[in-house]
């Protein structure tokens, strides 16, 4: 019985040191981590559009907490938990309470999480009407810290360009090219993932589309033909039309033409923060994070 006892004392002092919280311990050495968590994870959710219509797709995320300086490590494991455990469709409007439950579950005063998905529309062509879908790339991001939250959306739609430089010197015809135009934007009201897409086509010389019928195809030839733009005309019609958008606080946005008479990329880039001067005040309380701190990978 005296030996059973023994080995009985081994194997649970054995158990305890390997179940011992090692996160928990304190760290001496007093320097706080911005952000530590996890990245480039891939797991499935659902999304909302607008009209509640919601459909399943796969997410890159990052998500991370604050450290203080006297916790030694967080627990990597319960970010996993977090995405395991979200049942409930995400939308840009709800993204924040993704993150604030994060802080809860982390015990942390701040929280950082972003994903990059393919968002699907299906879009109607302009003469026949068949419908089709296309695909769109997505970025929700957003950070609580002390209670005030940042909230950002990011959209890259392609979308067709035409050279005025072209059509001018031409005798006849002029070239085009598939572009993308993305933004990056800070919101504080709700901005739908739809009303960006609508917002970015519209400044094309003529929008794509998954499936087109011969008079569509007619059509969108002509769109472009009487509608041509420069790169740097597709970004100043775009910083125009954001720049009257009170629901957008600040952007970044980009217009590259994968050009087709020449091996490179015609680029442009604008980048604005609206709220600038009021948040470098002294008497000014509002924090916002800033463009250079945010996970992105915009073309170009």
């Amino acid at each position: 019985m005296g030996i059973i006892k023994e080995e009985n004392k081994l194997k649970d002092k054995t158990v305890s040191k390997e179940l011992q919280d090692t996160q928990n311990k304190v760290d001496v050495r007093s320097i706080p981590i911005n952000r530590v968590g996890i990245k480039d994870i891939k797991y499935p959710f659902q999304i909302s559009d607008k009209n509640g219509e919601i459909q399943t797709t796969v997410g890159t995320f990052t998500m991370s907490v604050g450290l203080p300086h006297d916790v030694k490590g967080t627990h990597m494991s319960r970010f996993v938990k977090i995405l395991e455990d979200q049942k409930d469709f995400i939308s840009i409007e709800n993204f924040d309470q993704l993150v604030k439950n994060t802080t809860k579950i982390l015990s942390s005063e701040s929280a950082y999480i972003s994903v990059d998905f393919t968002y699907f529309k299906k879009k109607s062509a302009p003469v026949s009407r068949v419908e089709s879908l296309l695909d769109y790339s997505v970025n929700f991001t957003c950070e609580v810290k002390n209670n005030i939250v940042n909230k950002y959306l990011k959209v890259i739609v392609p979308v067709t360009s035409l050279c005025p430089c072209s059509k001018n010197i031409s005798d006849y015809g002029a070239h085009n090219q598939r572009s993308h135009i993305s933004a990056h934007i800070r919101i504080e009201k709700t901005v739908w993932i739809d009303d960006v897409i609508e917002i970015l086509e519209n400044q094309a010389s003529c929008q794509i589309y998954g499936l087109l019928k011969r008079p569509d195809e007619k059509y969108v030839t002509e769109q472009a033909y009487d509608n041509p733009k420069f790169t740097e005309d597709i970004i100043r019609d775009l910083a125009v039309t954001l720049n009257k958008d009170d629901r957008i606080t600040a952007y970044k946005i980009e217009s590259e033409n994968f050009e087709s008479i020449h091996n490179h990329s015609a680029y442009a880039y604008i980048e604005k923060d609206k709220k600038k001067d009021v948040h470098n005040s002294k008497n000014s309380k509002i924090s916002y994070l800033k463009f250079s701190q945010l996970h992105s990978n915009f073309p170009g």
